[in-house]
């Protein structure tokens, strides 16, 4: 473990931001996280835990110590006639953890291919795509409270998940390391096949038996062909999360805008597409300087070369005003600030 100093954060963020924070350490272990928590440094600086870099945005430099996590590692620790445990380092990709279990036959988490950053950051933001989101498979997870080094274990009602969000965004935020993270995933699968264009894409892989490997391709397929390459182009992936409204604001927004996607949360709102919004608004593949909005996708902002943190923010802040100006609807960042 080896603390340095003035680091560029550029290689550790996929929106390739180029800031500089005045300390930074990559911690590979629990034994290199407890020397981490005696050092000076640690006690001193305000901290910034970053795993993947796949959902945050800096905007400025930043005058703490980031943590940059790799603990690794991925076991089936219990078993019973319906389940398999599995533990996962949160430093491990998820996209790989996600190739692993299919390989080894754990469903459950197949809807979730090809979602960027690491294991420790998918129950801090309940990440979920096509009808399926980490708090469905969830069983525990371990870390250490900062600064005086306690571990603890959260269950998956003491996490409080929401939409996109877990008591770790909320009272519990940058309070904690979190080190791993246990899964109870199906021996027996339940596939969700019917959100968005999985089924259709199902039918041009065209197998015999579907599977869960079959599942997961088809999500690869969707995502690669509407979401950039954050090696190729920066980004976050999603910027904003989907809007829950009231359901008189939906029915009155459906009178005017009939084709309007929406979808039912509860008795009393409803959940619309972010990326709708946005395109109806004209942002869709439009440019501004380095950064813009991606053309096949809106949800998602993009860094062309050089752009700033503050110039992707301020775009950002004037994509939300659009559609709060046309919709009435107020849009949420997804990603993280600093």
């Amino acid at each position: 473990m080896e603390i340095r100093k003035d680091v560029s954060l550029k290689p550790f963020n996929t929106f390739g931001i180029d800031v500089r924070c005045s300390h930074f350490v990559q911690i590979d272990s629990d034994e290199a996280l407890e020397a981490l928590l005696a050092e000076s440094v640690f006690l001193s600086q305000p901290k910034i835990i970053l795993g993947g870099g796949s959902n945050v945005l800096f905007r400025k430099d930043v005058h703490a110590l980031v943590v940059k996590n790799e603990i690794t590692g991925i076991a089936v620790v219990r078993e019973d006639d319906n389940h398999y445990w599995v533990r996962a380092g949160a430093g491990e990709n998820w996209h790989g953890v996600v190739l692993h279990c299919i390989r080894m036959g754990y469903a459950g988490i197949e809807n979730l291919a090809l979602i960027p950053g690491c294991v420790g950051a998918s129950p801090m933001q309940n990440i979920g795509a096509y009808g399926v989101e980490i708090k469905d498979v969830f069983d525990s997870l371990e870390a250490v409270q900062i600064p005086d080094g306690s571990k603890r274990t959260f269950t998956r009602d003491e996490c409080d998940f929401g939409y996109r969000e877990s008591v770790f965004k909320r009272g519990e935020k940058d309070r904690w390391i979190i080190t791993h993270v246990t899964l109870r995933l199906n021996k027996r699968p339940v596939f969700h096949i019917e959100y968005g264009a999985i089924e259709e894409e199902l039918e041009k892989i065209n197998s015999d038996r579907l599977s869960i490997k079959d599942v997961a391709q088809a999500v690869i397929n969707i995502r690669s062909s509407k979401l950039p390459n954050p090696a190729v182009l920066g980004n976050a992936g999603s910027f904003f999360k989907n809007p829950v409204v009231a359901m008189d604001l939906c029915e009155s927004l459906r009178a005017a805008y009939p084709e309007m996607p929406a979808y039912p949360v509860s008795g009393s709102e409803v959940k619309l597409a972010a990326g709708w919004l946005i395109e109806q608004t004209g942002w869709k593949g439009r440019r501004i300087g380095s950064c813009g909005v991606h053309d096949r996708q809106a949800l998602v902002l993009v860094n062309y070369g050089g752009a700033t943190g503050d110039e992707i923010y301020a775009l950002s802040e004037r994509v939300a005003g659009d559609v709060q100006e046309r919709f009435g609807v107020t849009l949420e960042r997804e990603v993280n600030l600093f």
